[in-house]
């Protein structure tokens, strides 16, 4: 059991704009096209929309590098694979804008930018609300002349990074070949590796951490996490059969849970209940504040703290979105951490 220590991760929280974290996986742009409904179609029985605007936000991948960029000043750069297509210069752009390196990125012309436009209406007695969305990718595994660019890559990229986050959203992108280089480069030039996996967990062996949720820790596992034995068998299964450092499981308006190779567990409690208005992305903005706290020397216990506060803020926003180290700073110092005990 320990009582979190408020003044020290305060007082050492600016260490995370000191570290430089890549990127390498999926990337993608969430496309949002907005409209206003003005009558049904008289060529189909669909509605015919105003078009209001159109915003592009960076998702996949590309969610995790934004919240490293925003985390850290721009210290952040990606890996991966586009089309060369329409959307390509839209993709690279959003990144540019958010001060994110693309020097890395590989073209693949037989492969699509990974895209998913949701087309949203909205009238005067009601909400916006989604209509369809369309989703322009490529699933299959990258073909070896990509998949010994993207190596080419990894091997410039890494020793310039503090951090490495793989980002797996099962386009094709990490091969099990750019999995391995990518951890024994790390390994070579000692470097922090965390991973974002929906499955297939043990694919990557030897990283630092991986941060599944629990629904996919319960399908890697093959069995319901039901009760707290369950759970510290689901976690310590994973270290076994991945041979990671750490896990870190997330598992909603649960908290998370870490658990360590030195059979340590550490419980940690939800920050904030009352404002949730989106889960979408928090698991990037998760890996990205807790890769970048241990990239600055926090404990675990602590960088997973880091990662939950994070969390708790962008949950209060609709959609993808990040925050600051001034952010986390500034709700650490109001939350009420007086009686709040992180089981260890």
């Amino acid at each position: 059991m320990f009582n979190i220590d408020r003044e020290y991760i305060l007082e050492n929280i600016e260490k995370l704009k000191e570290q430089k974290v890549l990127v390498v996986g999926d990337l993608a742009i969430d496309e949002m096209i907005y409209g206003d409904t003005e009558r049904i179609s008289r060529e189909a029985p669909v509605l015919i929309l105003l078009h209001n605007n159109t915003k592009v936000i960076l998702g996949g991948g590309s969610n995790a590098a934004h919240n490293i960029s925003t985390l850290n000043n721009g210290k952040a750069g990606v890996i991966g694979v586009i089309g060369d297509d329409y959307h390509a210069p839209i993709l690279i752009n959003a990144f540019k804008e958010a001060n994110i390196n693309t020097d890395y990125l590989v073209t693949d012309k037989s492969r699509h930018t990974t895209v998913k436009t949701r087309i949203s209406g909205t009238c005067s007695q009601s909400i916006t609300q989604q209509i369809v969305r369309i989703d322009r990718q490529t699933t299959t595994p990258l073909c070896e002349e990509t998949e010994l660019k993207v190596i080419k890559k990894l091997e410039k990229a890494i020793p310039e990074y503090d951090a490495i986050i793989l980002s797996d959203y099962h386009l094709g992108t990490l091969t099990q070949k750019i999995i391995d280089k990518a951890i024994e480069l790390a390994k070579k030039y000692n470097k922090i590796i965390t991973v974002d996996a929906q499955k297939t967990l043990n694919k990557y062996q030897g990283v630092t951490a991986l941060t599944p949720n629990q629904p996919d820790t319960e399908k890697f596992v093959g069995y319901f996490i039901k009760d707290e034995e369950s759970l510290v068998k689901a976690g310590k299964d994973i270290i076994t059969d991945t041979n990671a450092q750490m896990v870190l499981v997330t598992r909603g308006d649960k908290g998370m849970v870490l658990f360590e190779k030195n059979e340590k567990v550490t419980r940690i409690p939800v920050f904030n209940k009352k404002d949730v208005f989106d889960v979408t992305g928090a698991g990037d903005t998760v890996i990205a504040a807790f890769t970048l706290a241990l990239a600055a020397g926090f404990e675990p216990k602590y960088a997973a703290v880091i990662g939950n506060v994070a969390a708790s803020i962008v949950i209060r926003h609709f959609g993808c979105a990040t925050t600051t180290v001034e952010e986390i700073a500034e709700n650490l110092k109001i939350m009420d951490m007086n009686n709040l005990i992180i089981g260890g």
